[in-house]
């Protein structure tokens, strides 16, 4: 049908008690509420369980405990067979944990899981701006010890995605006002002083500075278009 189909990052749904008392849920990180009036953040925990070959236990260990997971429990179901069971943030699971369980298991594992309850957290928003200008498809409310690694990866990602112009291009990770990850697109630069042999140095001077007054304007009244790959690029796994 000729659509436009806008991809954003995945969410779950939030709780959060304000200061007043009232209990809200956030499912979109455009809803956020304004931190000064939090007292408590809370995200859905899940129960996983796990069958896979007892040879791939050690990395899926490691991977559960890389995604915030707590209270293992294991059983040995056969010969060679393990079933593990791990209790941790939703939200890590619907960001790439399936896609990294299957991986690291070469397939042969099974994962399953039912959500128990809701537990406090330190949350944040990681907000995405581009040219100073906020993505709001980019948004995402995440755990505080993970808002850095996030926001580096998805800088880093969108620099590779997004089109040189004829100016700087600024991709900044932002809690708030506090800018905590940063990648710069650099600018397509005409050797414009390629005609002056020789002579007085000011004339160099006088076009580069020329040339730099231009790219200022360019960049105050110009807007960057965000390509679809560039969306895209942010959700993959940061293994990938």
């Amino acid at each position: 049908f000729d659509l436009s189909i806008i991809l954003s990052v995945p969410s779950v749904r939030y709780r959060f008690t304000l200061k007043d008392g009232k209990v809200i849920y956030v499912d979109n990180p455009t809803h956020y509420p304004d931190p000064a009036e939090i007292a408590q953040g809370e995200e859905p925990y899940i129960r996983a369980a796990m069958m896979l070959p007892e040879r791939y236990l050690g990395t899926v260990m490691k991977l559960c405990m890389e995604k915030r997971g707590v209270n293992s429990n294991m059983t040995y179901t056969g010969p060679g067979r393990v079933e593990l069971s791990y209790e941790m943030p939703l939200a890590e699971v619907i960001f790439d944990f399936y896609d990294r369980f299957k991986s690291v298991t070469q397939g042969y594992g099974s994962f399953d899981y039912d959500i128990i309850d809701y537990r406090e957290s330190n949350l944040v928003l990681l907000d995405i701006l581009v040219n100073s200008e906020k993505v709001d498809a980019l948004s995402q409310i995440v755990h505080r010890d993970r808002a850095r690694a996030r926001g580096l990866l998805a800088c880093d990602r969108l620099k590779d995605e997004i089109p040189r112009q004829m100016y700087k291009i600024a991709i900044q990770g932002a809690i708030g006002g506090e800018i905590i990850a940063r990648s710069t697109i650099s600018a397509f630069r005409k050797d414009v002083t390629a005609k002056c042999y020789g002579g007085d140095i000011t004339r160099k001077r006088k076009l580069l500075e020329k040339q730099k007054a231009g790219k200022k304007r360019m960049k105050m009244i110009g807007s960057v278009s965000i390509p679809q790959s560039a969306f895209l690029a942010v959700l993959k796994s940061d293994t990938d």
